[in-house]
Formats: structure tokens, sequence, C-alpha cells
């Protein structure tokens, strides 16, 4: 695993001792060695790396990575460049152009966004190849609640941006009025007609951000 930033490990320190996060990286370490893995064991926390805790500005909350090869890269929703734009990425970036204007770009690297605020993290952190939510239940999700409970402690203006029921979930964590949630469908094929197509979360946030003296985010992907 690839480190995290200072202020993350400040917050998050106490995780590493409990007795859930001793077994999740054996179990994890045991998975790398005996199983096709994503996303590289060097990026599995690489949305903490690009988007240090005092930096957070927004939270894009994802489930898992995804699970075929060469796309999970340790942001939520993002691909490298070079890899095909995954169908719920292909939605978001129609969301953006419809919402704000912004160009669809031809590839799905959203490393951009996280080195603006924008923590793009998944509440399981690592899938088994061809696998949806394999990793389920080993105890990613504690780990990540505590990130979770951690940006929402932060006594600044921070958007939770919240697409699907999972996402949703964590709703009753985050009791802090100085945020703003945005909920939606997901940007799924499945789901995106379903009002997530129209919701407008991209000028939402930035009205929010703005409206309380944070630059706002510079949400256009660029071409490569």
């Amino acid at each position: 695993m690839d480190a995290m930033g200072s202020d993350w490990m400040q917050s998050l320190r106490a995780e590493f001792s409990k007795p859930y996060y001793a077994k999740l990286y054996q179990t994890i370490n045991e998975e790398y060695k005996t199983q096709t893995v994503y996303p590289p064991a060097g990026d599995i926390l690489r949305a903490f790396s690009l988007t240090p805790l005092s930096k957070v500005k927004v939270v894009i909350l994802g489930q898992d990575p995804y699970h075929e090869p060469g796309q999970a890269n340790g942001l939520s929703f993002s691909v490298h460049p070079g890899v095909a734009i995954p169908p719920s990425l292909v939605n978001i970036y129609q969301e953006l152009h419809d919402d704000i204007g912004c160009r669809i770009p031809n590839n799905g690297d959203l490393t951009k966004w996280a080195r603006q605020g924008v923590l793009m993290l998944n509440t399981v952190l690592t899938v088994r190849a061809h696998h949806a939510f394999s990793h389920r239940g080993l105890g990613w999700e504690q780990f990540t609640d505590a990130a979770i409970t951690a940006v929402n402690g932060q006594a600044r203006p921070i958007v939770f941006i919240l697409w699907g029921k999972a996402a949703q979930a964590k709703c009753t964590m985050l009791d802090n009025p100085e945020h703003l949630v945005l909920k939606s469908p997901h940007p799924s094929p499945l789901s995106a007609y379903h009002g997530f197509f129209g919701s407008k979360p991209f000028s939402q946030t930035n009205r929010f951000l703005k409206a309380h003296g944070v630059t706002p985010i510079d949400w256009q992907i660029e071409d490569v």
C-alpha cells in the first residue's frame, strides 16, 4: 500500500491498531499473493495520497473499484488515460456537459479533480478480478467510514456527493451543518435515467463553495 498524507495518518492512526485492520491487512496481502486483485497494491490508498484531509472540498463516494483489467487506479470512477471510459463515467461526463457545459474528454483520468480537493473515495478499496463486491465485508467499510467521519468533522464547508443507495447509506454519518449533502441515483446505465441525469451536482457544488468563499472546482478534464 502506498503512503497516506500525514494529516490522514493523524486522523486514522487509531484504525491501524484495531483488530479488524490487522485481519484486513493479512487478508488483503494474501489476496494479492494468490489472486488477481485491483487496483495495483501501490494505488490502494491513492485517493488519500492525492487529496490530503486538510484540502478536501468535495467527497465523491463510490462503492468498490472497477474489476476488469487495467481499469481501477485508486480513485472512484476514474481510469488511467488509454483505458476505455466505463459506462458510469460516460454518464458522469454527460451530466457534467449538460450541467455546466464541460466538453466531454477523450479519457477517464480524474486525477485533476483529486488534486483540487475532490476526495474520490470508494467504500471498499480493493476487489478480486471479474468479481464485483468480492472484498465487501472484509473490513474496508470500517476503515473508510473512519475516513468519512474525519471529513465530516472538519470545521469548514465540504460537499458530499452521494450517488446510489450504497453511498446514500452513509447519510446518517453526515451530521455537520457546515456541509452540503447531494444525493441522486447512481450514474450507472441501470439507474442514470431515473434521476441522475438532470441532478446538476457540479453546478450545485461550485455554487455552494463560492457562496462560502471557497475556490470552486475546475471540473474540465483535458484531452490527452
